[in-house]
């Protein structure tokens, strides 16, 4: 059953489910492994939910957060459930991919940047794509080829806070990668991989086996959600099985 839409601060935000499935062979391994520390009930198996979210202003204006696992060939075949069905999920919601005005990568790993270009073409041609300058400098040659430099003008680099438009801003968020970044909307923060595991509510301490710092990670993550926790608000996950939870203080 498609997840339905939110409105937060006048902004309509709409989860879209790209895929569900665990992890590949290639870099699958034991819930204790890639969480240590944590009490996962007896369980082994993560089924990641692989969620962007389309955010639509008041004036009409479309923010895509994160493009998803890609076509069939995208650098994510190699572990995800590809392809992606983002393209169908924007049509689901009414959407099509020239109506995208700006398109926000909270990272470039492949399972949250690999819709961006297919075929080397930009999946979305009208939109800018913001990313931080620290994920930029730090992104393997591989990426970069693949990703960002097929996107010519189309990328906008900004350096910590931002604001796409009014209302909708950027946060730098560094630790599972050097330019990890969130966007927040009123008092919800859509948070990318800086939450990959509820296990990581209860303790934010709790590491990730593919965190690029795991310290930095787990100082991120818990000012995050004592952020979040304050203002008794929402985050919208990228691999929650549900896309919305409420945060209590």
């Amino acid at each position: 059953m498609p997840h339905l839409p939110i409105t937060i601060a006048g902004v309509e935000v709409f989860p879209l489910c790209d895929a569900v499935g665990p992890m590949g062979d290639s870099i699958r391994r034991p819930l204790a492994e890639m969480f240590p520390g944590a009490d996962h009930g007896g369980s082994e198996e993560w089924v990641l939910h692989f969620h962007c979210y389309l955010l639509r202003d008041g004036a009409g204006r479309t923010v895509l957060v994160d493009t998803g696992i890609g076509p069939e060939d995208s650098a994510a075949s190699s572990w995800a459930p590809v392809p992606g069905a983002l393209g169908a999920e924007l049509a689901r919601v009414g959407v099509t991919a020239g109506e995208i005005d700006a398109v926000v990568i909270t990272h470039l790993h492949s399972d949250h940047a690999s819709g961006a270009v297919i075929g080397g073409v930009p999946a979305f041609p009208n939109a800018r794509h913001l990313f931080q300058r620290a994920e930029i400098d730090t992104a393997a040659e591989s990426v970069l080829d693949q990703v960002v430099r097929p996107l010519g003008e189309r990328v906008h680099v900004v350096e910590g806070r931002a604001e796409v438009f009014p209302g909708i801003r950027i946060l730098h968020t560094p630790g599972h990668t050097p330019g990890h970044q969130v966007v927040q909307v009123g008092d919800l923060v859509l948070t990318g991989d800086v939450v990959l595991h509820p296990v990581q509510l209860d303790d934010p301490a709790i590491p990730y086996l593919y965190d690029d710092d795991p310290d930095l990670a787990a100082v991120t993550r818990a000012k995050l959600l004592q952020q979040v926790r304050a203002a008794q608000g929402m985050i919208a996950t990228a691999h929650f099985a549900e896309p919305f939870t409420r945060l209590r203080g």
